[in-house]
């Protein structure tokens, strides 16, 4: 199973464990969630807005989430500091 984070609170869903204050049990997939349901933490991103965890770097800290292109960026950068081969 897999977990999904807000991009502007941090909040993370796991498929595992669900979030059963929300109404979605254990084991429930993220792809059956509403996609209209709000974050529990922030109320500011819908379910659509939420990324897999593995592909989430960081957000500005004003809540703003931060483009595919600046996430695949800091990726690099991250990958460059600990010495990966591009």
């Amino acid at each position: 199973m897999a977990e999904w984070i807000c991009p502007n609170c941090e909040y993370v869903y796991d498929e595992d464990k669900g979030d059963p204050r929300e109404g979605w049990p254990a084991g429930t997939p993220f792809e059956d969630i509403d996609p209209d349901w709000t974050c529990p933490d922030c109320g500011v991103r819908e379910q659509v807005d939420f990324l897999p965890i593995e592909q989430f770097v960081g957000n500005d800290q004003d809540g703003n989430i931060i483009s595919a292109e600046t996430r695949a960026a800091w990726a690099r950068e991250k990958d460059l500091q600990e010495g990966k081969q591009q």
